[in-house]
């Protein structure tokens, strides 16, 4: 190599004086020599000094020091002009072949950090930022083994090829490898609790664990497998394999049994099961035993080579296989990944719902869950199965299955069987609109009993709803779901308590004081918390809990109360109030006909005697897209302003509805209602969209479905002679007029509403009556 033949120069050149390459006196003090030698090796490191003859200088530099640093040496050098204490002085050649053959070994020596850095450790090296929010998350899927280093770390040398040798045998199975150069994330390595190099260590769970046994291969492997979980994989045989699979139901996970012959459990699926531990139930068959030649013999198991077979409901029959000689982590993981529910799995917190009902994306293919409403008892079952026969027969992508227990989900079921007033079981068709709770569902008619009417009838909805996603009359806000396998807050404790105190024990045997001082305070801190909430619960007053009262606020340009009081969301948008302003003489310009491009306002049309509800209804509605910097909100009225709608639809013929008359009166005496119409106005391209009030009853008897939204009731004509029967209609009648405005906002938000283009705005000024 180009550093072999540099070494080869440097000890046949006669002129070669490490006192000289150092720029020491010969009468230097060892400490002067370690200055200097420290201030050239930053000065000439070839990392950072890329001039040519940086890597010989360097070379020199290493060489004399290792010579001036050992008194031994040093000494032959100043007498005999030799550099190696071992070399026969009356035979020169012979001490320079010896010299050459020794500093072969110092070329990866000093050159380690260099060597290392660039070609094995580069692609491993971690950086705070990267720890936080990469690999400690990650490390509840695959543990981590993360050694620290420094660049002048001349011991780790010693460490390096088991090390390599290890990253090459468990960085395939699936184990997250990281270096840490505590020269420069000092910041990282004082997180972990890293305060001298070499160390290595373990992270799990965001659990660090220190190595403290001798760095050998085989024990570094042995300290992976021990952070890993006890109980991850049950060794299976033929008395057991039974109530293994068998156990899906309690677990709501899938079971996959692992065929192998070995009798330790192999690391990858180890790592396997770790890595699915929240979605799969993992077993391993040693088929080198007698004990599980019946288990092997039932599934038609071939010995010559490792079999996967995963199982969901059907305990006789695999729902899928795999079999190969030589098992690959990515194969493994694929076919993990592709069964990780079960074909009907119970919803049991809400990671679990987010996963199999996902939120509705914008252009995309839209995803129904159809839900199963039901209970434990044993009047249950035949219901169930049913249920379970006919998710089984149709296996689409666009539905997913699922149900739940009334008993363990209250807060759900009540929301979704409020409005039928039904009891289980019953079977809902939802969709998810929005990540805060947002659902249209509908209910399946006449109950579900599991008769083969209850499934031709949910076959013909289900084929409705795929033609037609407006069939899904109801909207919601879905609570959070309860975790039914959540353990109490007294587990909890304990266990992380009993987790401290082993690593506390274990820091103590091997005299870590700094590593276990982070333990200490968390132990001492989370019983000093413990016992100050039980003395402070004991010497306070039962009658000092005083009811939390929900601030209101009210918009500061209208009078109507705030839509976040009546919002279920868990997460709403930055205000909890709507700004609605009117549209005037004033506002008129600078709300529409100067609106910013990209900028939608979108109005209400009202009456004084519709204002206050339609306000109230309109904000709720909208107040889930308030967070849009680009929308604004307004309302027109009408007995302000009669003719500016008139105007408005007469520009745009095109967004005139058909008229519907009444068959006594004249065709001239009749006037358009627009109450409770909704227009986004887009001032600078000069276009609308309009949405017409669901028919509440109290206009003509004919409605049609708008062209903007196939769930909306079209508009209808009301005479002269019933304006003061709509004015009589009920709050209940003109609230409802908004009941599908929020659909219509979502495909206003898409993009995919009818738009009406105008020449010009018609002015508000001109038409406004003088009163």
């Amino acid at each position: 190599s180009s550093v072999g033949r540099a070494a080869h120069s440097l000890a046949s050149a006669p002129e070669f004086d490490p006192y000289k390459v150092l720029g020491v006196s010969r009468h230097a003090s060892q400490a002067e020599i370690k200055k200097v030698y420290k201030r050239l090796v930053r000065e000439w490191h070839p990392d950072k000094n890329k001039s040519p003859g940086a890597e010989d200088m360097f070379i020199k530099i290493t060489k004399s020091y290792e010579i001036l640093s050992n008194e031994e040496r040093r000494s032959n050098y100043d007498r005999f002009g030799q550099m190696d204490e071992n070399q026969n002085f009356a035979r020169a050649p012979q001490g320079f072949r010896h010299f050459h053959d020794s500093f072969y070994f110092d070329e990866s020596f000093f050159h380690f950090p260099r060597t290392s850095r660039d070609f094995t450790d580069s692609k491993h090296h971690l950086h705070y930022n990267q720890y936080i929010t990469e690999v400690l998350p990650a490390s509840f899927k695959r543990p981590y083994l993360i050694k620290i280093t420094s660049e002048w770390c001349f011991t780790c040398i010693h460490i390096e090829p088991v090390w390599k040798d290890t990253v090459l045998e468990l960085e395939p199975l699936g184990v997250g490898i990281g270096v840490v150069d505590i020269g420069y994330e000092r910041q990282l390595a004082n997180h972990l609790g890293a305060h001298r190099t070499p160390s290595i260590l373990g992270l799990i769970n965001g659990k660090v664990t220190f190595f403290h046994y001798a760095v050998v291969r085989e024990h570094l492997r042995q300290f992976v497998e021990s952070l890993l979980p006890q109980k991850l994989v049950e060794k299976v045989t033929d008395n057991s394999y039974l109530e293994f699979l068998n156990s899906w139901h309690e677990e709501n996970k899938p079971r996959v049994l692992m065929f192998d012959v070995a009798s330790n459990i192999p690391l990858l699926y180890k790592l396997t099961a770790f890595a699915f531990k929240d979605y799969v139930q993992f077993g391993y068959v040693d088929m080198g035993l007698t004990q599980t030649s019946k288990v092997v013999q039932r599934f038609n198991i071939n010995t010559y080579a490792p079999t996967m077979l995963l199982f969901k409901e059907n305990t006789d029959k695999p729902a899928d296989v795999i079999q190969a000689r030589g098992m690959k982590k990515q194969i493994i993981d694929e076919f993990v990944s592709n069964n990780r529910f079960l074909l009907v799995p119970r919803l049991v917190n809400q990671k679990l719902f987010d996963e199999l009902c996902p939120v509705k994306q914008f252009h995309r293919r839209r995803k129904y869950c159809v839900l199963l409403v039901t209970g434990e008892g044993e009047q249950f079952v035949s219901v169930n199965e049913a249920f379970f026969d006919f998710a089984s027969s149709n296996t689409k992508e666009v539905v997913r299955f699922a149900y739940v227990y009334q008993r363990q989900q209250q807060p759900l079921c009540d929301t979704l069987l409020k409005k039928e007033d039904t009891t289980p079981p019953q079977v809902v068709l939802l969709e998810r609109r929005s990540a805060t709770g947002r659902v249209l569902y509908r209910t399946v008619t006449d109950g579900w009993n599991g008769s083969d009417d209850d499934k031709h009838r949910l076959h013909e909805q289900l084929e409705i709803l795929q033609r037609d996603p407006s069939y899904l009359t109801h909207d919601a806000m879905l609570p959070e779901l309860n975790n039914e396998f959540a353990s109490m807050f007294l587990i909890q404790w304990i266990n992380a308590a009993y987790d401290y105190l082993s690593q506390f024990y274990f820091d103590l045997l091997y005299s870590n004081w700094r590593e276990m001082m982070p333990v200490l305070s968390l132990i001492f801190s989370a019983l000093f918390i413990l016992f100050g909430t039980v003395i402070i619960q004991a010497f306070s007053e039962s009658g000092e809990d005083k009811p939390t009262k929900q601030k209101a606020t009210d918009p500061p340009k209208t009078a109507e109360s705030s839509p976040g009081q009546e919002s279920t969301s868990s997460r709403p948008p930055k205000k909890n109030f709507v700004e609605v302003t009117e549209l005037t003489d004033i506002t008129y310009m600078s709300n529409l006909v100067r609106l910013k491009p990209g900028h939608i306002n979108v109005v209400l049309i009202l009456t004084d005697a519709s204002k206050q509800v339609l306000l109230r209804k309109f904000a709720k509605e909208v107040y889930s897209f308030s967070g849009s910097q680009t929308l604004h909100y307004s309302f027109l009225n009408v007995d302000k302003h009669s003719q500016w709608m008139d105007s408005l639809m007469e520009s745009a013929p095109d967004a005139r509805p058909s008229d519907c008359l009444d068959e006594e009166e004249d065709f001239t005496s009749n006037k358009s209602d627009y109450t409770g119409h909704v227009l986004a106005l887009n001032g600078h391209k000069k276009y609308f969209c309009i949405f017409r009030p669901v028919f509440t009853g109290e206009e003509a008897e004919c409605s049609r479905w708008s062209e903007e939204d196939a769930a909306t009731a079209g508009p209808s004509k009301a005479s002269r002679s019933r304006s003061s029967s709509r004015q009589k209609a009920t709050t209940l009648e003109i609230h409802h007029k908004l009941d599908r405005l929020g659909l219509w906002m979502e495909r206003l938000m898409e993009g995919t509403l009818p738009r009406h283009y105008v020449p010009a705005w018609p002015g508000l000024d001109t038409i406004t009556p003088q009163k």
